[in-house]
């Protein structure tokens, strides 16, 4: 058994000068961007058939005594996530975020729990609301033998960090897969000036484990996977590139679902934070999700502002609602471009994006910015 935190990147859209959107990104183009949110992945590998793991999105609010205000938008409801009616009744996040796969959602939130009960202040603690997202990696990882366990859960927690975040085939999205490609984990940022009389800056990240259908686009150059157009599929293939996908091969794969995690600065309380999280779900249709019937698509967004702040009136969400969709889009785009081909359970294999032909597609078209 391999279970380890990190992994090497591929590259981000900016490394291919993809930049969705005119807003600035915050140092890290990561939801860690947002100050106080730290993310940690648990990456869990063994033998050939398992491929999953754990990430976790933590602040130090979410302690189980302490609370954030938070909001969930539900893009279909084909999935499961753990505590989010306490969520919508409430209006607050009182645990960290944990995603992992389908079947292991349940031991991820039971070890959450033991993690809130371990937290100093919390003896005396006797309810407390886990947040346990999931989605199906059931293509590269045997799902029934559910191998995550709480030592895994607990050591995405604690080593949870600020700064830049790993992406691609890590933690939750080791075995995840995207509009006919390996997917995984991706983020991103966007700082806005926000307020009603007197903008201030203002962060919102975004954190996906994406392993949805569609045809993945491009700033609105699609890239199915396959040959290049007018390419036979015997001909020369790109350098790099491996053996390619084909559409029937990732239609017929299961998984689809996506879960947004969006983190924000900006004072809103659950009813505002519920309308930003929908608007991340534009980014993942420009992305070029076919919102299957069996797709779990769910925003969760929480907001890191002091209780005191009173919330922004709506009048002032604008810039939030573009941001949203915005960094959710190249958040995919990054999960996406990072991961490396993966091979896993039964010996399915799922294909990286190939780079070049991202480049090439895209450069044709004259979308790519230089200088990134």
């Amino acid at each position: 058994m391999i279970w380890f935190v990190t992994e090497t990147q591929r590259a981000r859209a900016r490394d291919l000068g993809i930049v969705v959107g005119g807003l600035p990104a915050g140092q890290h183009n990561a939801i860690t961007d947002v100050p106080g949110v730290r993310v940690g992945h648990t990456t869990l590998i063994e033998g050939s058939d398992i491929r999953t793991g754990v990430t976790a999105v933590v602040h130090d609010r979410l302690t189980g005594i302490r609370a954030l205000s938070a909001g969930l938008a539900t893009g279909n409801g084909f999935g499961k996530i753990v505590g989010t009616t306490q969520v919508s009744e409430l209006g607050v996040i009182e645990t960290p975020v944990v995603l992992t796969g389908t079947l292991c959602t349940f031991r991820a939130a039971d070890a959450l729990v033991s993690y809130m009960l371990s937290l100093p202040g919390n003896e005396q603690l006797e309810t407390v609301n886990p947040v346990v997202a999931e989605t199906n990696d059931g293509f590269l990882s045997d799902m029934r033998r559910r191998p995550v366990t709480e030592e895994h859960v607990l050591a995405a927690l604690r080593g949870a960090a600020a700064g830049p975040v790993a992406e691609g085939a890590v933690g939750a999205g080791t075995g995840t897969s995207a509009l006919g490609f390996k997917a995984g984990i991706g983020t991103s940022s966007r700082i806005v000036e926000c307020g009603p009389d007197t903008p201030r800056p203002v962060t919102l990240g975004v954190l996906v484990q994406a392993n949805f259908g569609g045809t993945l686009t491009v700033l609105g150059v699609p890239v199915p996977p396959g040959p290049l157009p007018g390419q036979g599929a015997g001909e020369q293939r790109e350098p790099g590139s491996g053996e390619h996908t084909t559409g029937e091969q990732a239609a017929g794969d299961p998984g689809n679902s996506c879960v947004i995690v969006l983190a924000t600065d900006a004072p809103l309380d659950s009813r505002r934070l519920a309308r930003v999280a929908w608007r991340s779900f534009a980014g993942m249709a420009r992305a070029g999700s076919d919102f299957s019937g069996r797709s779990g698509d769910y925003a969760l967004a929480f907001s890191t502002a002091p209780p005191q702040a009173g919330p922004l009136p709506d009048s002032a969400l604008d810039p939030l609602f573009v941001a949203a969709a915005d960094a959710a889009e190249e958040a995919i785009l990054n999960s996406l471009l990072a991961a490396q081909t993966t091979a896993g359970f039964r010996g399915h294999v799922r294909y990286a994006v190939p780079l070049d032909r991202v480049r090439r597609l895209c450069a044709a078209r004259g979308v790519l910015r230089a200088g990134h």
